[in-house]
């Protein structure tokens, strides 16, 4: 970490229509909010046209469409001079599968498995016909036989570009196909045939071997330029949790950055897990953080009336059942046995070759040993096992499951072998270090595809807890578990990062924060519900989640609800998907989008509902200045400075734009400028401490102080506030000294055992306070 870590980021989305040059132009607006660092989108060279950057294809360059290393270089003068430092988004673990752009892919496609690339990528050459397939063609092989061309040491088809193996440039067409490295496929076959890891399900991504020494100089030398140079003072490591060592990588890096860099990893924590500690970072990009600030503002009890609203609304069209735990566990048999198919055929390869090498283990049948990696999969309840603690992920409990699906007890040994080969506890050989790396890898992409991705989009109940990192099942925070975690983030990770909206969330805070409000009033919503009845959606699920997602959005806007909730359905996987749609489905969920949740302005709809947007601007203040005043390095994603409200991507990835102030434009300038002046009260070093507020209102208050220089106290549930009577003679004590309202400037408060502050009075101007000691 860092001796200086940033003490507040702003992350804006390069893209070819908003390069570094616009990034520069927009740096004297950011330095006047108080951030202190500008944090920029992957930048290296990608896919021509690339909205995200995340399709790396060479990593030697900066890329020329965002304005080359000329442009980032001015980009970062222009930032120093304003006061700003430069954060970057850093790829390691995937490139491009585009042979016309990845030159390393294309030198292995032309060259084989003696390319001196070919240890760039985790290609198994011993599957299949010992060729890479490439799943690229739009359909089997003989109906797109004849639209191939041979040009300039090439094979051409439809836009695409592969290389040909040397000398085969003028041979019939079937024996060209045939001497190539690569098999041209058809795209469904990469589901079950793929040779080559891959991103997730992506198969436009493949993996990188940054574990190879040769393989990270070669791919960070340019990053580490940028660093030694001082352009770049921080990075911001993408899923790191596809590396087959992320200890070992992040080792690498630290020691290549020569502990310059302050770094965070992109790393989803489950319910209590936490970072491991030797990971040499100062902390993750913060959707742990996430999770408990959307939790603490989320009614328990009304979250629970409202899951039964749902299970009763959508019936059997949702998924069945309804409840959490069951939507999770069979999304998982889903993915890993359809989408990731390939993913276990390859884990099942290299156990059957460790097993055959060992006459202890030579009678595991391949069928035996690909049950037990299913099994076990689906069981570990986090991303993945790490170095240390992979005992507490692969338990014996886990192991009892997972024999359970065998029929035969003596059959059931294999899940003994595969979890003592996932542990590393069976032997220390390539194919065994393979095997235990491979089985890591799986197991994140496992858990994101079928919980951000299925599940979070078939149990819909409050959809503002199915976020990444969230916990759909329990969505509500209690105090005490968040002031829990702060104390722990600010023992021990002081310097990590925390966030609300980002290039990820499904949906952005404001939205996310109208959503919640729902839980504190499940009776509103139904009646919501039975008011827009009129408008027939193909399904009770659909409905539910569509129109919630509307109530979220809060402005009817078909262009961007629409595409919203066709995705949404998608994902869900319930009756279309991505690869099997169902156009005649597809068609009647666009109309009824375009006719309801894009038309029917929800929010206004009715009295009750108008009534709600007082509570949803006080659960969007009061998150808003937590997440800018709690442990961490807070980062604001571009825009987020005002009410923002986006859907999925690609709709929260449109370009930055400098728009008018609001009040929460103010909040956010005097939070930032208090961590600006005061950096040792916020970081490494200071400390929090949680304030209890007394009286009859007491659990609607969330309040804490930051080294007796800042007190935060912010409001949660105020619409149960409010049914209950409001703050009446609630009090806080505050610290002692003289406090002045940093939001006003003008209002003075004194702190101290006998001097007890009526909240009715601290918030009477905003249901957020954020004072500042007078010196």
């Amino acid at each position: 970490m860092t001796p200086n870590p940033p003490t507040s980021t702003y992350r804006i989305q390069l893209q070819p229509e908003f390069p570094f040059a616009a990034a520069e132009r927009a740096v004297p607006y950011l330095a006047g909010l108080g951030v202190s660092h500008l944090h920029l989108s992957p930048v290296l060279e990608a896919v021509p046209g690339s909205a995200h950057g995340y399709d790396v294809t060479d990593h030697r360059s900066v890329r020329a469409e965002l304005g080359g290393e000329e442009g980032l270089r001015a980009l970062a003068a222009t930032a120093r001079t304003h006061g700003l430092g430069l954060v970057v988004d850093l790829v390691p673990n995937h490139m491009a599968a585009s042979p016309r752009h990845n030159h390393a892919l294309r030198a292995v496609l032309r060259e084989g498995p003696d390319s001196p690339y070919a240890r760039w990528f985790d290609i198994d050459w011993r599957a299949g016909d010992g060729r890479v397939l490439l799943p690229v063609l739009p359909a089997r092989l003989p109906e797109v036989r004849d639209r191939f061309r041979v040009s300039g040491g090439s094979l051409h088809l439809n836009g695409q570009e592969f290389p040909l193996r040397a000398g085969t440039e003028d041979l019939p067409l079937d024996e060209l196909l045939d001497a190539q490295w690569y098999r041209l496929g058809w795209w469904r076959l990469a589901r079950t045939e793929l040779g080559y890891r891959r991103f997730f399900t992506v198969s436009d991504l493949i993996g990188v071997r940054v574990e190879d020494p040769g393989v990270f100089a070669a791919s960070h030398a340019k990053i580490v330029e940028l660093v030694a140079d001082g352009v770049v003072e921080g990075l911001r490591i993408d899923h790191p949790d596809g590396l087959a060592d992320p200890q070992g990588y992040l080792e690498d890096l630290a020691a290549a950055t020569g502990g310059r860099c302050w770094t965070v990893v992109e790393k989803i924590l489950t319910g209590p897990e936490t970072l491991p500690a030797a990971w040499p970072v100062a902390g993750t990009t913060g959707y742990d953080a996430l999770r408990r600030l959307d939790g603490v503002f989320t009614d328990p009890v009304g979250a629970d009336e409202l899951a039964d609203v749902y299970r009763e609304f959508v019936g059997s069209t949702g998924d069945r059942g309804g409840h959490w735990e069951a939507t999770e566990r069979r999304a998982a048999y889903e993915v890993v046995t359809h989408d990731l198919a390939a993913e276990t055929a390859a884990l099942t390869r290299i156990a059957v070759r460790i097993c055959a090498d060992d006459p202890a283990l030579r009678d595991h049948a391949p069928w035996a040993l690909r049950t037990a990696v299913r099994e076990l999969l689906v069981r570990v309840p986090v991303y993945r096992p790490y170095r240390t603690g992979g005992e507490e992920v692969l338990t014996p409990e886990a192991a009892r499951g997972a024999k359970a699906a065998f029929a035969v007890p003596e059959e059931a040994t294999a899940v003994d072998t595969v979890r003592e080969l996932a542990l590393g506890t069976r032997g220390d050989g390539p194919e065994h270090r393979a095997f235990r790396a491979r089985f890591a890898q799986t197991s994140s992409a496992l858990r994101a595809k079928s919980v951000e991705d299925t599940a979070f989009y078939r149990y819909t109940p409050l959809l503002s807890a199915n976020e990444v990192g969230g916990d759909a099942g329990r969505p509500a925070v209690p105090v005490d578990e968040f002031h829990a975690y702060c104390l722990r983030i600010a023992r021990d990770w002081p310097a990590t990062g925390t966030v609300l909206s980002t290039h990820d969330t499904k949906r952005s805070a404001d939205v996310r924060a109208a959503i919640a409000v729902l839980a504190q009033c499940p009776e509103v919503w139904a009646e919501l519900l039975a008011e827009v009845a009129g408008v027939p959606a193909p399904d009770p699920h659909v409905a539910w989640t569509a129109w919630q997602t509307a109530f979220g959005f809060g402005t009817p806007d078909p262009d961007r609800l629409g595409p919203a909730i066709l995705k949404s359905v998608r994902e869900a996987g319930l009756r279309t998907s991505w690869t099997e749609p169902d156009e005649e489905y597809e068609r009647a969920v666009a109309a009824f989008a375009a006719a309801g949740p894009g038309r029917i302005p929800l929010r206004t709809a009715s009295e009750a509902a108008f009534a709600l947007e007082p509570h949803i601007r006080a659960h969007a203040l009061g998150a808003a200045l937590a997440q800018l005043t709690m442990p961490g390095v807070p980062e604001l994603y571009q825009n987020t400075e005002r009410e923002y409200r986006a859907l999925v991507d690609p709709d929260n990835r449109a370009p930055f734009t400098v728009g008018p102030d609001d009040e929460r434009t103010a909040l956010v300038r005097a939070a930032l400028g208090l961590r600006r002046a005061h950096p040792e009260a916020f970081g490494p070093g200071g400390t929090y401490v949680p304030l209890a507020a007394e009286g009859p209102a007491s659990a609607h208050c969330l309040a804490f102080a930051r080294s007796g220089r800042v007190i935060t106290a912010v409001t949660r549930l105020s619409l149960r506030l409010a049914q209950a009577g409001g703050w009446q003679d609630t009090e806080l004590v505050l610290p002692e000294g003289r406090w002045t309202d940093a939001l006003d400037g003008v209002r003075e408060f004194t702190g101290g055992p006998a001097t007890e502050v009526k909240l009715a009075e601290l918030f009477a101007e905003r249901p957020v306070a954020l004072l500042a000691r007078v010196e």
